[in-house]
C-alpha cells in the first residue's frame, strides 16, 4: 500500500500534541520523534505564508542606508517603489522585507579571523548590523582587507593574483545573504582562515531542492522579494547564477570550491587559491598524479600506476618525490595508505 504525503503536516498524536514526543518522522527503517526545527519547518511549509510578506513587528522604520543604495543606482526609492516592492503591503504596512531592508534590522553577520587552518587561535571578530544592504557593503570590503595579493615575475612581467576570486567572495556572500531563512534570527557566520573562507547561512535548501539540484544550477529562491530588490539595484543577476559563478571563478585553480547542505543550515567554503599547486611548473608525471585530486579528495597508489601506466615501484618513486616537495602528504600504513593534497602555505 502507498500512502502520498499529506498537505497538512506535521501529523501528531492526539493526546501528545505538536511537540517532539508527539510528532514522528521516519529514519530509515525507523521512527523517531522530529526536533523542534522539523516541526517548525513542517509548520512554516504548510501554512504557505512566507516570512518577507508578514507585517513586520516593527513599524517605526527608517531607511538611510537602503535610500543611499538606491540612489547611488539611480533606481527610485518613493512609496510607490516600496509599495511594489512589497517593502509595504497592500494594507499600507511595512513587511518583513522592509524590516530586513532597514535601518533597524534586527538580524546581523558575524565574521571570525583565525589564525591558521582551525578554529584555535582568533586573530579578529566583528559583528554587522543595521539594514541588509549595509551589512553587504560593509562585509564585502571587510573580507578585502582579507584578500591579499600574491605577486610572481615571469621574465620581466609582474603577475598579481588574489587570494580568493572577487566574483567568489561576491557571489558566495550574496548567496548567504539573499537565501537564507529570516525567520530564525541566528546570524550569518563567516570564518576567514590561511586557507579558506567558510560561509554559513541558516536555513537548509528550499522545499523541493536537493544537494544534485544546486550542482546542476538550479535554483530556487526561498526570498523572492528580497531577491527581487537586489535585482532592481543590479546586485544579482535575473537566474539563479551564483553558485555556477563560484565554480568558474575557480576553473584554473587545482582546488575547488565545497558546498555544504544540513536541514538547517547552507554552507559555501572557498579555498584560498594561493594556496594552490601550480601544475604548470610541474613534470608531466606529476600534474596527471594531481589532476586525480580533481574528482576524489584522496588517492592510493595503484591509482597512480593506472593513471601513468607504471609499475609499483615507479609508482612509489614518484608519490615519495611529491611528498619531499610538500605536495601531497600520507596517511595509514600499508595497503591501506592514502594520498591527499596538501595545502600550500
Amino acid at each position: 500500500m502507498t500512502v502520498q504525503k499529506g498537505t497538512s503536516s506535521p501529523y501528531y498524536i492526539a493526546g501528545k500534541g505538536i511537540r517532539p514526543e508527539g510528532v514522528y518522522v521516519r529514519q530509515g527503517a525507523s521512527r523517531v520523534p522530529a526536533t523542534e526545527s522539523a516541526i517548525i519547518r513542517m509548520i512554516k511549509e504548510t501554512d504557505g505564508e512566507k516570512y518577507e510578506d508578514v507585517r513586520a513587528r516593527i513599524q517605526e522604520l527608517t531607511f538611510v542606508e537602503a535610500e543611499k543604495e538606491f540612489a547611488k543606482r539611480g533606481v527610485p526609492f518613493g512609496e510607490a517603489q516600496q509599495k511594489s516592492l512589497k517593502i509595504i503591503s497592500t494594507n499600507g504596512v511595512y513587511t518583513n522585507l522592509g524590516l530586513i531592508l532597514s535601518d533597524q534590522c534586527p538580524h546581523t553577520v558575524k565574521i571570525a579571523v583565525f589564525e591558521g587552518l582551525e578554529k584555535s587561535v582568533f586573530k579578529d571578530r566583528r559583528e554587522f548590523d543595521g539594514s541588509l544592504i549595509k551589512q553587504l557593503n560593509d562585509v564585502y570590503e571587510y573580507i578585502e582587507i582579507y584578500n591579499r595579493t600574491k605577486a610572481e615575475f615571469s621574465g620581466l612581467h609582474r603577475i598579481d593574483s588574489r587570494d580568493y576570486p572577487t566574483e567568489a567572495i561576491r557571489e558566495a556572500l550574496l548567496n548567504s545573504l539573499v537565501h537564507r531563512d529570516y525567520a530564525y534570527s541566528a546570524s550569518t557566520l563567516i570564518s576567514i582562515f590561511d586557507n579558506r573562507i567558510e560561509f554559513v547561512s541558516i536555513g537548509g535548501l528550499v522545499k523541493g531542492m536537493s544537494y544534485d539540484d544546486i550542482m546542476l544550477g538550479v535554483s530556487i529562491t526561498r526570498n523572492v522579494n528580497l531577491a527581487n530588490v537586489f535585482y532592481r539595484l543590479k546586485l544579482i543577476e535575473a537566474y539563479g547564477t551564483g553558485i555556477t559563478n563560484i565554480f568558474r571563478s575557480y576553473t584554473n585553480s587545482t582546488l575547488k570550491p565545497e558546498i555544504e547542505v544540513s536541514d538547517n543550515a547552507f554552507k559555501i567554503t572557498l579555498p584560498n587559491v594561493n594556496t594552490a599547486i601550480n601544475k604548470d611548473k610541474l613534470p608531466t608525471k606529476q600534474k596527471i598524479v594531481i589532476d586525480l585530486f580533481e574528482n576524489q579528495p584522496s588517492i592510493i597508489r595503484k591509482d597512480v600506476e593506472s593513471a601513468l601506466d607504471i609499475s609499483q615501484t615507479f609508482a612509489n618513486k614518484i608519490l615519495r618525490e611529491m611528498i619531499e616537495q610538500s605536495l601531497i602528504e600520507s596517511s595509514g600504513q600499508g595497503k591501506n595508505i592514502r594520498y591527499t593534497l596538501k595545502s600550500q602555505e
